[in-house]
């Protein structure tokens, strides 16, 4: 599956955003998405993950209350609304496909490349 995440941009502490990622083949429905993030001098982190139907979802601590994961089966598309940003919340967003809703990145299987977000003080 190819994916493909846009939306990402500069926006005021306290504003929103948000990331669309668009995925290829008719198997959409079949795979966990999820959100992660990489900020400079950081480790790539988990964000948010999404179940194949949508109705089970996870998130990071630091953005529970804040962000929202939401998919579109018919539209191959996952999203995130991303609600009082932050500036600690810039970094680069990947969107991610996989079987399993876990936090843990090696378990998933496909990676889209990201888009940037940039939120400033």
């Amino acid at each position: 599956v190819q994916l493909q995440a846009s939306g990402g941009g500069l926006v005021q502490a306290g504003g929103s955003l948000r990331l669309s990622c668009a995925a290829s083949g008719r198997t959409f429905s079949s795979y966990v998405m999820g959100w992660f993030r990489h900020a400079p001098g950081k480790e790539r982190e988990f964000v948010a993950a999404i179940s194949r139907g949508g109705v089970s979802t996870q998130y990071a601590g630091s953005v529970k209350g804040r962000f929202t994961i939401s998919r579109d089966n018919a539209k191959n598309t996952v999203y995130l609304q991303m609600s009082s940003l932050k500036p600690e919340d810039s970094a680069v967003y990947y969107c991610a496909s996989g079987s399993i809703l876990t936090a843990t990145q090696p378990l998933w299987d496909y990676w889209g490349q990201g888009t940037q977000v940039t939120v400033s003080s």
